[in-house]
C-alpha cells in the first residue's frame, strides 16, 4: 500500500444535470505511467481535476501521496498542488509577460523557495531539457515544442510526487509532439510518476505503461501497455 501514489475509491461527480464519474475505482503506483483514454465528454479531464484537487468528488474518496483530499480546505489543496503535482496543459498556461526562466522559477517561489534557489533549480532543468539558450525568452517568441518543454520545467520544479499531463502533445505538431513523448517517456523510465490524459493512441502506447478507457463516466476496460519505442 505504501507505494500508491493515487487511489480513488468509488468516486462519483455530479453536475446539475449529468453524471461525469460514476464510481470510478483507481490505483496507481509509483513509477507508474497511466494513460487516461476515452471519447469527448467521457470523464476524463473530470477525473484528472479530482486527483488534482481542482474539483471535489459528489462522492467517494480521492487520496493521493496519502493526503485524503476530501479532508482538506482550499488553502489546504492549494498547498497540496503546488507541493505535491505537477501539472502540464495543452495550451501551456505560461504567463506572458514573463521570460521562460520567471514562468518556472515562480512555481518554487509560491512554495516558499527563495528567489536564487529558485532561479538555480530552473535553469538546471532548462539544461536538462534543452532550452539553457531559451531562458530570457518570453513565451510568445518560442515555438510551441520550446513552450510545452518550458511547461514541463515549471511542473518538474518542486519535484512533485505525480506529474499530470492533460493533452500534453494536442496543440503540437508531429515533431514537437515527438520530442514531448520522448521527454515524458524518459521522466517516467526515471521513476517519474505519470497520468497522461489524452485523445493520441500513440502517446499513450509510447509513453504509458497501463492503459485506463473511460466511456460514460466510468473504467470501461484496463490493460497493460508494451511500450512502443
Amino acid at each position: 500500500m505504501s507505494n500508491e501514489v493515487v487511489h480513488l475509491t468509488a468516486v462519483r461527480k455530479e453536475y446539475s444535470d449529468s453524471v461525469a464519474l460514476d464510481g470510478v475505482t483507481l490505483t496507481v503506483c509509483a513509477g507508474e505511467a497511466v494513460a487516461v483514454m476515452g471519447p469527448s465528454g467521457s470523464g476524463k479531464s473530470t477525473l484528472l481535476n479530482m486527483i488534482a484537487g481542482l474539483d471535489r468528488p459528489t462522492s467517494g474518496s480521492v487520496v493521493v501521496q496519502g493526503e485524503d483530499l476530501g479532508k482538506l480546505r482550499e488553502t489546504g489543496l492549494a498547498l497540496f498542488r503546488r507541493r505535491k503535482i505537477g501539472m502540464i496543459f495543452q495550451f501551456f498556461n505560461l504567463l506572458d509577460d514573463l521570460p521562460a526562466l520567471d514562468n518556472v522559477a515562480l512555481a518554487a517561489q509560491l512554495t516558499g523557495t527563495p528567489a536564487a534557489q529558485a532561479r538555480k533549480r530552473a535553469l538546471e532543468l532548462f539544461g536538462e531539457l534543452g532550452i539553457a539558450d531559451r531562458k530570457n525568452i518570453y513565451p510568445a517568441q518560442l515555438s510551441g515544442g520550446e513552450r510545452q518543454r518550458v511547461a514541463v520545467a515549471r511542473a518538474l520544479m518542486n519535484r512533485p510526487a505525480l506529474l499530470l499531463a492533460d493533452e500534453p502533445t494536442g496543440a503540437l505538431d508531429t515533431r514537437s509532439g515527438e520530442q514531448v513523448m520522448d521527454l515524458l517517456l524518459d521522466l517516467n523510465q526515471i521513476g517519474q510518476t505519470l497520468l497522461l490524459v489524452t485523445h493520441d493512441e500513440r502517446l499513450a502506447t509510447r509513453c504509458a505503461s497501463r492503459l485506463v478507457e473511460i466511456v460514460d463516466g466510468r473504467i470501461a476496460r484496463e490493460q497493460t501497455l508494451e511500450r512502443t519505442l
